[in-house]
């Protein structure tokens, strides 16, 4: 079951929801909808190993947009912070942004309960394309969650994208033993 508008307002006011800045325009029929924070990044190497620690370049977003190449991966990060506590968190492109040919996740749509931090967005282009700080850029949809937790994101000794960061955070494939 997805959460209406009435229950993600009735979730940030017992605290199972934050979302920061807070702004009730962007409170949608069944999703809240988030914006492009002000940094992107991409990868300094043009072959990625998944084994290794791949360097990212940081570069804001200036006042007159920046434009978005095909054929490269953009690591972007939405302006709001967002807490989860009791519901699984899943985010989405909205369909103005799929009609400027930007996808912004390659596979990581889906949050965990206990997800607390920006959301990087994996950003990637079928046409050059100039997107702007803090336009719109996904949206949240909450799914209520069925049965008890054992182990939160947020509490997780190996979770790997727990530590705040307002920028892009880079793939931590390398932390894992494979």
């Amino acid at each position: 079951m997805i959460l209406t508008d009435r229950q993600i307002l009735e979730e940030i006011e017992k605290g199972t929801i934050l979302i920061e800045p807070y702004d009730r325009t962007c409170l949608g029929t069944n999703s809240y909808d988030v914006h492009l924070g002000k940094y992107l990044a991409s990868y300094k190497d043009e072959v990625l190993d998944a084994r290794k620690h791949n360097q990212i370049e940081v570069f804001e977003i200036p006042e007159e947009g920046y434009i978005l190449e095909p054929g490269r991966l953009y690591l972007g990060v939405t302006e709001e912070y967002t807490e989860t506590h009791a519901h699984v968190p899943f985010l989405e492109g909205k369909s103005s942004v799929g009609r400027l040919g930007i996808d912004i996740h390659a596979t990581a749509g889906k949050g965990d309960v206990g997800f607390c931090n920006h959301w990087t967005l994996e950003i990637s282009v079928s046409q050059k394309v100039r997107v702007y700080h803090n336009m719109p850029i996904g949206q949240l949809i909450y799914f209520v969650v069925n049965g008890g937790i054992e182990n939160y994101y947020n509490q997780k000794s190996n979770a790997k994208y727990n530590q705040r960061s307002v920028y892009p955070v880079e793939s931590m494939m390398w932390k894992n033993k494979f």
